[in-house]
């Protein structure tokens, strides 16, 4: 089942101060997207405060706006780091290191929300680190509290949301095999064209999911790409167009509410067959997996949670999922990401974290992370 779990945030049991060079708190920042969000984690991993604001400029237009998103995270950083202070009841000066989502995202939105975390680690002479957006998502699984006893390596991970759909293993910190991925869209993006046909806002997922609640999916059968195929690679294109084809008859008429519940509950159901199956072979492929994670914004979809944890179960391994605020773009897996990379490198022996000079980019596969504990290039 979705694993039940202590508060967020509090202390594994195996953990110490000892076993970390991390003394003071984190305070991190994401801005690779729409959301602009703030977090300030201890040194244990426990939340001390988060806040996060999303951004409404981009509703009219059916999607993000890069222009629009880099500057409303301009206009909102500073102060919302101010906010995250206080809301911690922190100085500044309490700090110990300043972390930002560096990339992979939208280009405009990183260069702000790692300009401002450079610019405060310069100001306070604190360490800066760079962390990697999917690298964030992939170790959130590790929070303290969120899996009782703790997320050991090898595990796999399930990466979906709006921009992405891929199987990772997860190896160590740093250390990330890709098995399989979207072959054309992501399987968020495919909930957001979809729920633009059904005439529902944007973002489509939590419409979609609303409004599945109330159809029959019997009437209307969709295909499940790449169904049983070798490997776990993912289409969701084909499915899109599928509905597009059921669509057709209405032309621009409206659409009767029960003919849109239903296609959008044989939609939903479709893709967690998709997945499910995708992941089925995923786990062949990595039989010394541990537990099965999903994270991502779609990871928030009830239907596919009951779906992995279905197949978890039916394998013999646990399930987890991030609390649903942690399942979208959050501060707090990036400040949980830099301590474990921080971790990491002191128990190599290597020199702290100095970031600065790394610059944002819109690309960042994980296969380069390993680098970061790479001895001969300290």
């Amino acid at each position: 089942m979705i694993m039940s779990s202590p508060p967020l945030g509090a202390p594994a049991p195996a953990e110490s101060a000892a076993q970390t060079p991390v003394l003071a708190p984190v305070l991190a920042i994401e801005s690779s997207c729409d959301d602009t969000a703030c977090a300030i984690l201890a040194p244990d991993g426990t939340i001390l405060a988060e806040t996060v604001l999303s951004q409404s400029g981009h509703i009219p237009f059916g999607g993000v706006v890069p222009e629009i998103a880099a500057r409303a995270h301009l206009a909102a950083l500073p102060g919302q780091v101010r906010r995250t202070l206080d809301a911690a009841g922190l100085p500044a000066e309490a700090l110990g290191a300043v972390a930002a989502s560096t990339g992979p995202g939208l280009i405009g939105g990183l260069i702000v929300g790692a300009g401002v975390g450079k610019g405060l680690a310069v100001a306070l002479g604190r360490p800066f680190v760079a962390v990697n957006h999917i690298e964030a998502h992939a170790l959130t699984a590790r929070l303290p509290g969120l899996v009782p006893g703790g997320a050991p390596f090898p595990y796999l991970l399930l990466l979906v949301s709006g921009g992405h759909c891929q199987c990772i293993a997860v190896e160590g910190v740093g250390r990330y095999r890709k098995l399989g991925g979207t072959i054309d869209d992501a399987a968020g993006e495919a909930f957001d064209k979809v729920a633009k046909m059904l005439g529902l806002g944007w973002p489509g997922g939590p419409a979609v999911e609303a409004l599945a609640r109330e159809g029959d999916p019997a009437p209307w059968p969709l295909p499940r790409p790449l169904h049983g195929r070798p490997g776990c690679d993912f289409s969701f294109s084909g499915l899109k167009t599928a509905v597009a084809q059921k669509l057709a008859p209405y032309d621009n008429g409206a659409l009767p509410r029960p003919v849109a519940a239903g296609i959008a509950a044989s939609f939903q159901n479709a893709v967690a067959d998709i997945v499910a199956d995708r992941v089925a072979h995923a786990l062949d492929m990595m039989p010394d997996a541990t537990l099965l994670v999903a994270a991502g914004g779609v990871a928030a979809n009830g239907a596919l949670r009951a779906r992995l944890d279905a197949l978890a179960r039916a394998r013999g391994l646990p399930f987890a999922a991030p609390p649903l605020r942690l399942c979208t773009d959050n501060a707090v897996m990036v400040g949980w990401a830099a301590i474990e990379t921080m971790r990491a490198r002191h128990a190599l022996g290597l020199p702290p974290v100095d970031d600065l000079a790394l610059l944002p980019r819109p690309r960042w596969p994980l296969d380069q992370m390993a680098a970061r504990f790479d001895a001969s290039a300290a």
